[in-house]
């Protein structure tokens, strides 16, 4: 089956001679036609020039509409592609899986649907969520790896495309009992063994958070029979990364969301070596009832540098608010010590989170060049009512060592114009962020002021590439507060919708006799 794209050309226009530039175009349609328009004249972000991708088109009662979260990109040569959920439901998934595609590097944008997939749209799903992106190099193949809501349970897929613009159906690649927080990575190094090699991580939360491994060496048309590793690690958010030489690294968060964990395959995919403990997880509470979690997200240089970060407070005093942190790895076993990146003073009020990073592949170690998104609240102690949710980024040209002043992308906006979900209001468990010959583009949800019930959340990336400033800060080797701790217990269920709880290990006491 193929999806329905409709072409849309996009063109940045000149800023306006103020501090605030907008993009240029008309306004977005919600007809079915599912086409973009360059957004951001109602919610104007500094310094960029923000263009949207797509709008939510269906209308089924049962999703809050118009909402579009938890965008993933990925990029090969000069084509972008961005996927997301579009329609999403308070309980969990979405009405179908939508992409926006430009094969100019960013300069033009092909929006579209998946097909097959939900009851919405020609499949029989009853949501879907979690979408990720890939290039397969080897077969020519764009891969979107999603969470396929059943009755009873989940399951992931995997749809397939030679252009990223026509979508064949969807593949089911997991089956385990259940399945929460999948994602993809492809071996395109040439000189690997196991170039075009392709791997889908996911937990089972029906089995306390057993995290799974599924390859394929086909262009994703089959997959091998999910793996486990050798210490049968549990836990949430895998985010598997491939190295030069072939080798698979899988940083994630433990059950309990109180560690960081990573294990690896040396052998394609075959067997999966016992986990290590990189870390421990000291995250504030991130206000105004917004969903977020302080999972991983991953990426790695041409030399084979592994770069993981999420938000922590260890470096706050009484954990009063998060920081982006960061540990690299040369091989998924040894790890460096966590290091704050210094995107605002320790001392500051802004609390920082739900960050995305990618390295551009063509550098490497002290020559690296990293971009980092990521949400923050101005102050971390706001409530539902007045938090202002922004997007910003960073970069580092030096392979972290120092990192540029950060610039705003969106915001603020206020929590009511989001989705709401189980869990809290929704921009996303993730977002994206990509390289395309050189230069760094987002993918990011931003809401504008709601009509009545209707929302404006859609996802956004930039008509310019994000910039590549010189180091401003440098890393400040700090050393985190002493005992610091998050400021709230483990995890309290496995999988991210409550549907599986976690049981607080026994704690045996020592029972004093009468004599």
């Amino acid at each position: 089956m193929s999806s329905s794209a409709l072409r849309v050309a996009l063109f940045a226009c000149a800023p306006l001679v103020i501090a605030l530039f907008i993009s240029c175009g008309s306004s977005g349609s919600k007809s079915n036609s599912n086409s973009g328009d360059s957004g951001g004249s109602n919610n104007p972000p500094p310094g960029s020039l923000l263009v949207r991708l797509s709008t939510d088109s269906f209308t089924n009662a049962s999703s809050q509409h118009a909402t579009e979260v938890e965008p993933s990109i990925g990029a090969f040569g000069s084509t972008l592609v961005t996927v997301f959920q579009m329609g999403r439901f308070f309980n969990g998934g979405a009405s179908d899986i939508g992409f926006a595609t430009s094969s100019d590097g960013g300069v033009s944008w092909t929006a579209g649907t998946l097909s097959g997939t939900t009851i919405y749209a020609g499949g029989t799903y009853a949501a879907i969520s979690d979408p990720t992106v890939v290039y397969d190099g080897a077969h020519s193949t764009w891969l979107i790896a999603s969470l396929a809501v059943l009755s009873n349970s989940d399951a992931v897929v995997v749809n397939r495309s030679s252009d990223g613009l026509t979508w064949g159906a969807p593949i089911t690649v997991s089956n385990t009992p259940d399945a929460d927080k999948n994602w993809i990575a492809c071996d395109n190094n040439q000189a690997s063994p196991y170039y075009g090699h392709c791997y889908v991580t996911w937990d089972d939360p029906s089995t306390k958070g057993l995290i799974w491994m599924s390859a394929s060496n086909d262009g994703g048309q089959t997959w091998s029979a999910a793996a486990t590793t050798a210490d049968n690690a549990t836990g949430v958010g895998g985010v598997p990364v491939v190295q030069p030489n072939g080798t698979v690294i899988v940083p994630a968060a433990d059950d309990a969301g109180t560690h960081m964990i990573a294990f690896t395959s040396t052998n394609g995919g075959v067997s999966w070596n016992a986990s290590t403990v990189f870390a421990t997880i000291s995250d504030h509470t991130v206000a105004g009832n917004l969903r977020n979690d302080a999972l991983p997200m991953s990426a790695v240089d041409a030399n084979g540098l592994v770069y993981v970060l999420w938000p922590d407070c260890r470096f706050r005093s009484g954990c009063s608010a998060n920081d982006i942190v960061m540990s690299t790895s040369p091989n998924g076993v040894n790890w460096s010590d966590v290091e704050r990146i210094p995107i605002d003073p320790v001392g500051s009020t802004v609390d920082h989170f739900l960050p995305a990073i990618t390295v551009d592949p063509a550098t490497a170690g002290a020559s690296a060049h990293i971009a980092l998104v990521y949400h923050d609240y101005p102050n971390a102690s706001c409530s539902e009512s007045d938090c202002a949710l922004n997007v910003a980024y960073v970069t580092s040209q030096d392979g972290g060592a120092t990192w540029s002043t950060p610039t705003l992308l969106a915001g603020p906006m206020s929590l009511d114009w989001l989705a709401n979900t189980k869990i809290g209001r929704m921009v996303g468990d993730y977002v994206g962020v990509a390289y395309t010959s050189g230069k760094a583009y987002p993918a990011i949800a931003v809401a504008r002021a709601n009509n009545g019930t209707v929302f404006d959340e859609a996802i956004y990336s930039t008509t310019n590439p994000l910039m590549q400033a010189a180091g401003a800060v440098s890393l400040r080797r700090e050393r985190p507060v002493p005992g610091a701790h998050s400021d709230h217990g483990p995890r309290e269920s496995y999988d991210e919708e409550g549907r599986y709880p976690r049981k607080p290990p026994v704690v045996m006491k020592r029972i004093r006799r009468a004599r």
